[in-house]
């Protein structure tokens, strides 16, 4: 059977990117003991300066866990092309950083939009309508920022980016992930698909259908499950983003909508030999980190024999 490879966060400690979702911040050392302990073998940067930024610190940090370092998200508001120089110059900062302490496999830098930054996106976060966003116009500055990015990265570190779709976003929807690819240089820039973004920004779209229509553009792969009544709920009441968020859309795996033995038979069946990445987003009051990824790991071993190629079947969400 093929070994699963699963990492896990800063963010399942609490160490989101929106201030609307911060708590009381628990530091990085305690984060990846705790990571390690709970049977994870990678982990992300988490946001510039929460980890070690000096290369042999942070690689010290690691080796001494026995940690992979996977990735780093880079938020950009692509959308406006006064944006994109700045946006350039984090990326590779972050990305320099990541190629200093790359190891097998290699790091990924995970571009964003600068989610959660538009009024209109956020209030409507889970139910965007059908032909909302982005003009054509738009999406070609949207498109030629990411574009930049990732040819910069690669030009400086080596490293491959991989973008985010993610809700209260300019990409959420099935079609707006589509239209992002469409646009973008397939040989520069992947998608890291997210299991629960994808599920309550879509709404009623199957997740195995999605990795199939996305195919060999899935590079990375983001497990986050979603509470399919509080997502009802949410639309119900028109809650934005962060209230959903708060109530616990994004629950625990293995206790929402989300069939994680499908996907795992899905990621077989491409020969998938990456890691998947628990994203938990624990918010104050929502628990104990540490048991909550060990919860999610313990999850993840009671499905992993789907990780099997001789047992591949496809089957829709």
């Amino acid at each position: 059977m093929s070994k699963l490879l699963v990492g896990n966060a800063p963010c399942s400690w609490g160490t989101l990117e929106f201030e609307q979702a911060k708590g009381e911040q628990i530091g990085y050392s305690r984060m990846l003991d705790e990571l390690a302990e709970t049977g994870y073998t990678g982990t992300e940067l988490g946001d510039w300066g929460y980890m070690p930024t000096d290369p042999g610190a942070l690689a010290g940090e690691l080796e001494r866990r026995g940690l992979v370092m996977l990735g780093a998200f880079v938020p950009v508001a692509l959308k406006k092309e006064r944006e994109h120089d700045a946006g350039v110059a984090a990326a590779v900062k972050t990305a320099r950083l990541l190629a200093a302490v790359a190891s097998t496999p290699k790091p990924y830098l995970v571009l964003a939009d600068d989610n959660g930054s538009d009024p209109e996106r956020t209030r409507m976060a889970g139910r965007i309508p059908a032909g909302a966003g982005l003009s054509a116009a738009e999406w070609a500055t949207f498109a030629a920022g990411a574009n930049r990015v990732a040819r910069a990265v690669f030009a400086e570190t080596g490293l491959k980016t991989v973008f985010h779709h993610h809700c209260a976003g300019y990409v959420e929807t099935p079609e707006e992930i589509a239209r992002f690819l469409e646009l973008t240089d397939p040989k520069s820039i992947g998608l890291v698909f997210d299991t629960g973004h994808f599920t309550y920004g879509a709404g009623h779209a199957r997740v195995v259908d999605a990795l199939e229509r996305y195919g060999d553009r899935v590079w990375y792969m983001h497990f986050k499950d979603c509470d399919a009544a509080v997502a009802a709920n949410a639309r119900a009441e028109g809650w934005d983003y962060f209230t959903a968020l708060r109530h616990g859309v994004f629950c625990e795996l293995g206790k929402g909508a989300l069939d994680f033995p499908a996907v795992l038979r899905w990621l077989a069946g491409r020969h998938y030999d990456g890691y998947v990445l628990v994203e938990q987003d624990v918010l104050p009051g929502m628990g104990a980190p540490r048991e909550s990824a060990r919860r999610n790991r313990e999850y993840l071993r009671s499905v992993e024999a789907n990780f099997e190629p001789s047992g591949i079947h496809v089957e829709a969400l």
